[in-house]
């Protein structure tokens, strides 16, 4: 064990930058010696000592720091052992030790009296400062640390309000920033940049510290200047996504402004809605008390801002004219319009992350939904089972704008809403589903069913219709023969072809059609015969047996014909039985249009019985099975060619 540890201490084959204290190896190696020498585990589903050692100096190395301490070998075994947890790494000074190997001598001494002051103020001892401030060196009080802060930070961390009043009292400067730069202060965490004292104290929730600094006249928007961009988060940002309401009442006491949001370094938003202001960390961390907070202070004391309702009545700058308004009415404009553009992003940070009580806040004050923020709602509410939320929302949706109508809708949308029509049978809900069914398919007619023109083949003479003295065929229907043409029925489809030339090689031999009616059949060869459908005759009760025949003959213009005279005969009362027969003869083209059918007109439908029974009592195995499945591909196809595609409508 000693070898070991001397060998590591040694440096030899030790390829990276980062240097362990000797402490720090002597407590890793015998962290894993007890592993390695443990009963409750074996060895070789232990960790290596090499990967213990590499996730430690990643943790070193994500701090900015020279060398690898005991808190980040605890760090390690949160990553590396299973049920293994620590607190987070608090905010402190490092120790100084590695950075001082490559400094000279003056330089070296100079940085461990540094050190030792910055020790000294850490402990509490408010009758040494004036002994630490000395050792600080030539910047004092003020002197920063490698990690770029100076005592008054550090003292704000801990919430030591007699040494905060002290380093006060001292001279220290209240609105000190963390640097930027990596040059001076090389272990800046990149979570720091720029906070200042009072950004410490809010972030830990010192209460007492934050009211001494304010006091103070420190800056209430941390290190945000008038008139710059916000690079890093404010106190108030940072108390609003901590829902401390007693910090958030505070700042906006002393004047803290919410719309305040942050930026990246090239001036790109860090949220992918908006810029991440008080509101929206507020409605995203589901503050609700936080929230209202915000809204009361924005609220008090400017009666004459404009509503948001007033503003949303504005229009564009060009149609109201505004070059005629006085420049404190343009300010009040301005003003309402970035409130609501900061409102938007805050509903829709809580619609993300499903904190919906505050969404619906956020719309009763006006603010207009969109399609994703109502999604998202809706969603909520349905895994949370909250039935008068949902049809608060259902009933909000013809507030949705039809632009807002995108592949989300289609994708998302109706995927959720047949979803809610299928678990709930309640009248209220299935009602308000169908009114937006019945508005996402719009206002265009039903795309109509078109005959099939019909290749000219052979025919002949009706008078050869069921002609014994002339035929060459004899088929058996309903126990009576019929008499036809091979010249003609070879070329009619398929299925006549396989039929005759599968016929017994006998004389006189029947074919025998045993699924079909004598009349029925009677109209197909009149089809045939004739060569279309013109001069067919029939009646409403013989469609859909006719429909049954020409599919199974394969006659595709005469099943066409037959889809068309459905089509005209479909009203409420008909819709289910033939939506029904047809799903079991499996005519697709039929089917979507009795499902366009049924979502046009689903207002009406959903409160007959017969339609109820189809959309949630189908029996398992039944054909029309999946009819809120097939109802929903239609209306995506629907929504597709009218909101979507470049035609916007003329494709119905």
């Amino acid at each position: 064990m000693s070898e070991l540890f001397c060998w590591f201490c040694s440096g030899i084959y030790w390829p990276i930058k980062y240097t362990l204290l000797h402490d720090v190896v002597l407590c890793l190696l015998k962290r894993w010696y007890r592993l390695c020498h443990s009963a409750s585990r074996p060895f070789l589903v232990l960790p290596p000592l090499m990967e213990w050692i590499r996730v430690s100096v990643a943790q070193a190395e994500h701090r900015r720091s020279f060398s690898v301490d005991s808190d980040d070998i605890r760090q390690a075994a949160r990553l590396l052992l299973p049920g293994v947890d620590c607190e987070p790494r608090q905010l402190k000074t490092d120790d100084c030790f590695c950075a001082s190997r490559k400094l000279d001598a003056a330089s070296t001494e100079a940085k461990f009296l540094q050190d030792l002051g910055f020790r000294m103020l850490n402990c509490g001892r408010t009758d040494l400062v004036k002994q630490a401030v000395n050792l600080l060196g030539p910047d004092g009080i003020n002197s920063m640390s490698e990690q770029g802060m100076t005592p008054l930070m550090y003292a704000c961390v801990r919430g030591d309000e007699a040494m905060v009043q002290m380093l006060l009292d001292a001279g220290a400067d209240i609105n000190s920033e963390v640097p930027n730069t990596v040059h001076k202060h090389p272990s800046v965490y990149p979570e720091t940049r720029q906070g200042t004292p009072l950004t410490f104290a809010v972030l830990h929730g010192h209460v007492p510290v934050v009211q001494l600094l304010l006091d103070a006249r420190a800056n209430v928007e941390g290190s945000l200047q008038d008139g710059m961009e916000n690079y890093t988060e404010t106190p108030l940002q940072l108390a609003s996504a901590a829902g401390n309401f007693e910090l958030v009442s505070l700042l906006l006491e002393r004047g803290a402004d919410p719309m305040v949001g942050t930026l990246y370094r090239n001036g790109i938003s860090t949220a992918p809605q908006g810029d991440l202001n008080s509101y929206s960390l507020a409605a995203a961390h589901g503050h609700r008390n936080v929230f209202r907070k915000l809204l009361s202070q924005t609220e008090k004391g400017k009666g004459d801002v404009l509503s948001l309702e007033e503003i949303l009545a504005e229009g564009t700058e060009e149609e109201r004219g505004l070059e005629e308004r006085s420049p404190s009415q343009l300010d009040l404009v301005r003003t309402g319009k970035a409130k609501l553009k900061a409102l938007r992003e805050a509903m829709y940070h809580s619609s993300e992350h499903g904190h919906v009580d505050i969404t619906i806040d956020i719309r009763s004050l006006g603010v207009p939904w969109t399609l994703h923020t109502w999604l998202e709602s809706l969603r909520t509410c349905f895994l949370q089972h909250r039935r008068p939320l949902i049809q608060g929302l259902l009933k909000e949706f013809s507030c949705i704008e039809e632009e807002e109508y995108t592949q989300e809708l289609i994708t998302h949308g109706l995927p959720l809403l047949f979803q809610i029509l299928r678990a709930s049978k309640n009248e209220v809900i299935s009602q308000q589903l169908s009114v937006i069914f019945t508005q996402c398919y719009g206002p265009y007619p039903i795309p109509k069913l078109t005959e099939i023109k019909r290749k000219q083949t052979s025919r002949l003479d009706p008078h050869f219709l069921n002609n014994k003295d002339m035929s060459d065929v004899t088929f058996l229907v309903e126990g009576k023969p019929f008499y036809a043409h091979k010249v003609l029925l070879f070329t009619a489809s398929g299925r006549f072809k396989s039929l005759l030339a599968n016929r017994p090689a006998a004389e006189n031999t029947c074919i025998e059609i045993s699924h079909v009616k004598y009349n029925i059949f009677l109209l197909v060869m009149q089809y045939l015969y004739c060569g279309g459908t013109e001069h067919l005759h029939i009646r409403n009760t013989e469609v859909m047996e006719l429909l049954s025949a020409a599919k199974f003959f394969q006659l595709e213009a005469l099943q066409r014909h037959c889809e068309v005279i459905c089509s005209k005969n479909i009203n409420t009362e008909t819709c289910v039985e033939i939506y029904s027969h047809t799903k079991f003869l499996d005519s697709p083209e039929l089917a979507a249009y009795i499902e366009g059918y049924f979502l046009k007109n689903m207002v009406v439908l959903i409160e007959l019985e017969p339609f109820k029974t189809l959309l949630y009592d189908t029996p398992p195995g039944s054909p029309a099975t999946n009819v809120l499945l097939d109802l929903e591909k239609t209306l995506g196809i629907r929504i597709q060619s009218i909101h979507l595609s470049s035609s916007k409508g003329s494709i119905v």
